[in-house]
């Protein structure tokens, strides 16, 4: 999964800033329109993704909507628009901040810091009786850690970062076993079974991992 998605039609900026993040250590996809952007990320998703509104074609709200119909990635708004309702409409639309343009690269950077910052604060889960164990990864049924192999960690852990969201079997399959992976797709459906005999109390009838048919998967 790629760390850092930036949607910028000005390939100057991008550019600058696919560097900056990069020196940082992290892996940057790069999208100069919406279409582009929206395709890179069903491939191959992103932890966060840095998103200008004025995009030629799809624009960065569209591409805001269609990120939170499937996932709760953080998004980070960047806009020329100086606007409070701007702002507010970005904010109230599911975005996790806002920057405007011309910024400065100290605050955006600090600004990335922080949200994945905030993330990480939150990556040891809990939900009900089952926690998952971001740091040693493990899986703990009613505190008793279960045999889990490391696909069925990465699988819980995108659906626990994703719950009440519907998730599409390409992207869950791209993101846990990478989209150039020679797997077949069918080795998603075995995992989600053996994950489902091994947290959940009726696995012919989940209750957590909840089929969406025709689409995925839904974590409830």
């Amino acid at each position: 999964m790629t760390d850092i998605l930036i949607v910028e039609d000005n390939k100057e900026l991008s550019g600058m800033l696919a560097d900056f993040l990069m020196a940082e250590d992290y892996t940057v996809s790069v999208a100069e329109n919406g279409e582009k952007a929206l395709k890179l990320y069903e491939m191959y998703g992103a932890r966060l993704l840095i998103l200008d509104i004025m995009l030629p074609g799809v624009d960065g709200m569209h591409i805001l909507s269609r990120v939170r119909e499937q996932s709760n990635t953080p998004v980070l708004m960047v806009s020329a628009k100086v606007g409070k309702d701007d702002k507010l409409r970005a904010i109230v639309s599911g975005a996790d901040d806002y920057i405007e343009k011309p910024y400065d690269i100290d605050i955006l950077m600090a600004k990335i810091k922080g949200i994945f910052k905030r993330r990480l604060a939150t990556e040891n889960f809990s939900d009900g009786n089952i926690t998952l164990d971001t740091v040693h990864e493990k899986i703990l049924v009613d505190g008793k850690e279960i045999d889990a192999t490391s696909k069925e960690f990465e699988l819980l852990k995108l659906f626990m970062e994703n719950k009440g969201h519907t998730l599409l079997k390409q992207y869950i399959f791209d993101t846990v076993w990478g989209a150039d992976s020679e797997s077949e797709q069918q080795t998603l459906t075995v995992h989600i079974k053996w994950l489902r005999e091994k947290i959940e109390k009726d696995p012919k009838n989940p209750q957590k991992i909840i089929t969406v048919w025709g689409k995925g998967y839904r974590y409830e």
